[in-house]
Formats: structure tokens, C-alpha cells, sequence
């Protein structure tokens, strides 16, 4: 084995201004999140990911950043951040930041002199062209609709935006920038925080030549992310920020890789590459997509899940890390997209499905408020939404073409939407959920007078229970983290059953993703028949022969 921290690290995401509310004013801070360290010191996690806490006039959430070195003020002070910091390790915790710099907010200062003039010296931080005939320098499309292109009338030309127009991309094959880059992070570093979740890092190298992308049918656009992913440059870009800044330091590194394949995943996070430790891959996270990409209420695939998550498990064995998430500020709560949020099975599936995850290997990331087994809201009217992407979608599909009902369109964005995972931490049955004493930027789940940390922290039967077990199970035993996978069963349209071996020790983990009883098949039967113990299960007293509905267990082998 070859031992490192952030391989038997679990990774506990906080969203800032979700988490806890320490001054009234119903957004999430740096305070609050200081209240909270005994919480999570308790569930047993050993890294918080925050999400962006810099300065920010929160376009997209704090996704556009106008001060790297600044504090966004609705969260606290740069002396907030370092008490925070400073109290997360005196509990043995530690602080990974987000990097977002793939682009910066249009309020950054680089941007605004960028924008004065073609021979300004920080016009080449940003990628600006000429029209063409008149138009857009290509018919790249950005990610949340739209051109990737916008025009400014100091200079004539267009400046490139992979988001919104106020998320303008730096230019990575400036060197100035590179190093600004490098810079900041390294002055992060001294303040003594632990690594960096790197926000899009596959798309800031951007191609040799910018021009027209095929479209499709019915298309005024070319999805930009599937131009500009895993660009010509970024693994010599990635491998200069290991060499000027992470190699000098101990941290946790993972890039956030849309589209990346395998074989690209073996450069950025492999383990003699020097680039990375790990990188978010979301191909798992389509399996309930159709046509219509995420916008739709199609069900889980689970043999195609169960393909997918095999492949990166036993495609990088040896070779690269892999990271393990249901959750994040990005995706709708997994209880209630592939587990069973009614109040029979909520408990229940929410525990296969940490069960299924925790078990395999990679570093586990636990989404705030996925160990209380959080529910999506239903959302009735888009003024009760706040995410961006929402807002647009609605107004493409309702407001503007009426190509789709109001009603259609709530219940997709109430199963799929971001804002589904962006709802308030539930910490007690009190007005808001404990989260805030005024009116939170955001409302509170109905359900948390049911669903919230206080009532789950004294029922020995809950999920936060349970997820508190898996974590220190992952701290003990060493086959959890380091022991190879194998898949079983592969084309059971219900049941997801592996196996993790280690040297001479060996467990069979077995998860039933419908709400229907399960005989387990012969084979599988036959091992589990002779176990020789349970690590860890949802029911009280499991059958070798079959699983109830929703039910895992994880049988030893060997030991």
C-alpha cells in the first residue's frame, strides 16, 4: 500500500451559505461555520471542502471571485476565516479551499483594466477576438445559455465566458497569468490551509485555433465544454502549479473534470504525473439523463450506474485516486433522486446508499447535510428559486417559447435543479431549522421539524448514526481503503454487490436499490452464506438469501 492522508481522508463539503448563520442577517458565515466544528469533529470527518468564501458579487454563488485575497463580506473577515482555521485544526481538522480560476468575476480589477484598452498590460489576462462578419468570433455556447461570447463597445472585440457574461475566462497561456495564479494560491498556503478543490480545471487550456464547432440539429449553439475539456495545454499548465506551489506543501488536491476520460484522469491524478491527487468525474451522474441532458425525470439506469462506477474503480487501481460523491452544491440530494424519500424508506435507503459509496475505494465525500439523510424541497413557483441555471431554463421553456408547462418544469428543477442541495442546513426543529434567527436567503426544507442534526444526533438508529459508523470503519480498517474491487452480478437490474479484497481479508458488499424484496443470486447467495461476520448493515438481522427493500450489508469474508 501506498499510504497517504488524503487516501484515508473523508471529505466533509460545506456550502457557506447554507451551513449556519451566526448574525441574523439569513446567510450562511465564516462564524457559523466556527459554531459548527464540534458537529463535525463528532461525525468523525477529517477534511472540510468550503466553497468559494472569497470576495464575490455572486453571479453564480460566489463562482465569480473579484478579490482572491478578500473575504466576501456577507460571510465575515479575512480574522473570521483565520479563527476558523485555527479552530478546525486544534480539532484535528482540516481546510480545503475552492480554487476557481478557470475565470474571475467581471469586477475583478485585472478585468477592468483588461477591458480599457487593446494595449492595456492586463488586456492578455482574458481571451479577447475580433467579430467575425459582424458576429461572434465562434459559435461556442456557454454552459447556462446562451453565446460564450460578449461584446464590449470600448474596443470593439468580444472577450470569451464559458458561464455567465460576468465570468469572464482568464488566459491560461499567458504566462503573467500563471504566475498571478500560482502566487495567490501559494500566500493561501503559508495562511495554513490543507489543499484545493479546483473548480472546471479541464477547461482552462483553451484550443490552438478558435473556430465554428459542428452543431446539431435544431442548434444555434456549440456546447463550449465540449471544445475547450482537457485543452492542448493543461496537464503542462497543471504540472508547473504542482512544481511552483503544491509540491512545496502537504495538501489534498482535486480537479473538478467534467467530460474527462479515463485515460485523461491517468494524467491529472495519476500517481507519478505530478499534477493532482484526484478529480471529480461526473459520467455516474448521467444515468438519469436523457435528450434532454439532466433536464428531465427519467429514473435510474443502475446497470448502466454499476458499468460506469466499475470502470473507474478498476481502471485506476495502482494507476490514479479516485473520488467518491452522490452529493455536492451541484447535484439534487440522493435520497431523493435514487433512493426512496418517503418516510418508510427514507432511513433506510439513504444508509444503502452511503453504504454502496463508502465502501469503495476512494476518498468519500460527504455533501452537508447527506448524513442526515436531507431530502430534495419541492418548488412550486421559480420565484422561490435563486440558482442561475434554474432561472434560465425556466425562462427558455416557459416564460419566453411556452414549449414547456409551468408545472412540468417545477417538478423537473424540484428533482434536478441545484437549488435542491443549496436549501438550509437542518440543525434542530426550531424556526429555520436552527440555521438563522432572521429570514433565510433560501428557504428551509418543511421537513425539518421531522429531518435535522439535534434529533438524529440522540437516535441511536438514524442516518447521521450510521454515516458516524462508516467513517470510523473507514479509519479502521485498511481493506476499505486500499482493497481492489470486483463487481458481481453486473446486469441485476436491482441489486449492486462487490466484493473489496486486501492480502487475506475480503468483504462482499451487497446494496438493493428497489423497494422490493431480492434473492440474492446463486453465487452471490453462496458467499454470503458464509460469511464470517457483518462489518455493517441497515437491518437489524440480514438473510444471506435475499435483501429487504432498500437494504445493504456488508458481510466479511475473510479475515
Amino acid at each position: 500500500m501506498d499510504r497517504a492522508w488524503w487516501k484515508e481522508a473523508v471529505v466533509y463539503q460545506i456550502y457557506p451559505r447554507s451551513f449556519m448563520d451566526s448574525n441574523g442577517d439569513g446567510i450562511g458565515d465564516l462564524k457559523g461555520i466556527t459554531q459548527r466544528l464540534d458537529y463535525l469533529k463528532d461525525l468523525g470527518i477529517s477534511v472540510i471542502w468550503l466553497s468559494p468564501i472569497y470576495r464575490s458579487p455572486n453571479k453564480d454563488n460566489g463562482y465569480d471571485i473579484s478579490d482572491y485575497h478578500a473575504i466576501m463580506e456577507e460571510f465575515g473577515t479575512m480574522d473570521d476565516f483565520d479563527e476558523m482555521l485555527q479552530a478546525a485544526h486544534e480539532r484535528g481538522l482540516k481546510i480545503v479551499l475552492d480554487l476557481v480560476v478557470n475565470h474571475t468575476s467581471s469586477e475583478h480589477r485585472w478585468f477592468l483594466e483588461s477591458r480599457k484598452s487593446k494595449d492595456n498590460p492586463y488586456r492578455n489576462y482574458y481571451i479577447w477576438k475580433d467579430p467575425v462578419d459582424g458576429h461572434e468570433p465562434t459559435n461556442w455556447g456557454a454552459f447556462f445559455g446562451g453565446s460564450a461570447w460578449e461584446y464590449t463597445e470600448e474596443t470593439g472585440q468580444y472577450y470569451l465566458h464559458q458561464f455567465v457574461p460576468e465570468q469572464p475566462d482568464l488566459n491560461w497561456d499567458n504566462p503573467a497569468v500563471r504566475d498571478a495564479v500560482f502566487s495567490m494560491m501559494d500566500w493561501w498556503c503559508q495562511k495554513g490551509i490543507d489543499g484545493f478543490r479546483m473548480d472546471v480545471i479541464s477547461l482552462i487550456s483553451k484550443p490552438e485555433v478558435y473556430e465554428d464547432a459542428p452543431l446539431g440539429e435544431g442548434e444555434r449553439y456549440a456546447f463550449c465544454g465540449d471544445i475547450t475539456a482537457n485543452g492542448p495545454h493543461v496537464h503542462e499548465y497543471l504540472q508547473e502549479m504542482n512544481q511552483k506551489v503544491l509540491s512545496h506543501y502537504d495538501l489534498l488536491t482535486v480537479g473538478e473534470a467534467s467530460g474527462v476520460t479515463i485515460e485523461e484522469a491517468k494524467k491529472y491524478a495519476g500517481f507519478d504525473t505530478q499534477e493532482l491527487n484526484m478529480v471529480f468525474q461526473f459520467e455516474h451522474m448521467d444515468v438519469d439523463s436523457d435528450e434532454n441532458g439532466k433536464w428531465t425525470l427519467k429514473s435510474l439506469d443502475l446497470p448502466l450506474l454499476k458499468k460506469i462506477m466499475s470502470k473507474w474503480q478498476t481502471e485506476l487501481e495502482g494507476k490514479a485516486w479516485n473520488s467518491l460523491f452522490w452529493d455536492n452544491h451541484d447535484q439534487p440530494r440522493i435520497v431523493s433522486r435514487w433512493g426512496n424519500d418517503s418516510e418508510e424508506y427514507r432511513s433506510i435507503s439513504a444508509k444503502m446508499l452511503a453504504t454502496c459509496l463508502h465502501m469503495m475505494e476512494g476518498t468519500p465525500y460527504v455533501y452537508q447535510g447527506e448524513e442526515l439523510g436531507m431530502t430534495n424541497p419541492v418548488f412550486h413557483d421559480i420565484s422561490e428559486c435563486d440558482d442561475i441555471e434554474e432561472i434560465n431554463l425556466y425562462r427558455n421553456l416557459v416564460t419566453e417559447t411556452g414549449a414547456r408547462t409551468k408545472e412540468d418544469v417545477m417538478a423537473i428543477i424540484s428533482r434536478k435543479g441545484r437549488d435542491t442541495a443549496r436549501t438550509p442546513m437542518q440543525w434542530d426543529d426550531s424556526a429555520n431549522a436552527g440555521f438563522t434567527s432572521g429570514k433565510p436567503w433560501l428557504a428551509v426544507n418543511p421537513n425539518y421539524t421531522q429531518i435535522n442534526a439535534a434529533s438524529e444526533i440522540r437516535d441511536p438508529d438514524s442516518v447521521y448514526q450510521y454515516y458516524k459508523k462508516l467513517i470510523a470503519l473507514r479509519k479502521e480498517h485498511d481493506i476499505i481503503v486500499y482493497g481492489s474491487y470486483e463487481l458481481l452480478a453486473p446486469e441485476d437490474e436491482n441489486l449492486f454487490i462487490y466484493t473489496r479484497t486486501l492480502e487475506k481479508q475480503k468483504l462482499l458488499s451487497l446494496c438493493n436499490f428497489s423497494g422490493e424484496k431480492q434473492i440474492l443470486p446463486e453465487g452471490v447467495a453462496a458467499l454470503a452464506s458464509e460469511n464470517q461476520g457483518v462489518l455493517i448493515g441497515n437491518y437489524d438481522t440480514p438473510d444471506a438469501e435475499y435483501l429487504g427493500p432498500y437494504e445493504t450489508v456488508v458481510y466479511w469474508l475473510q479475515r
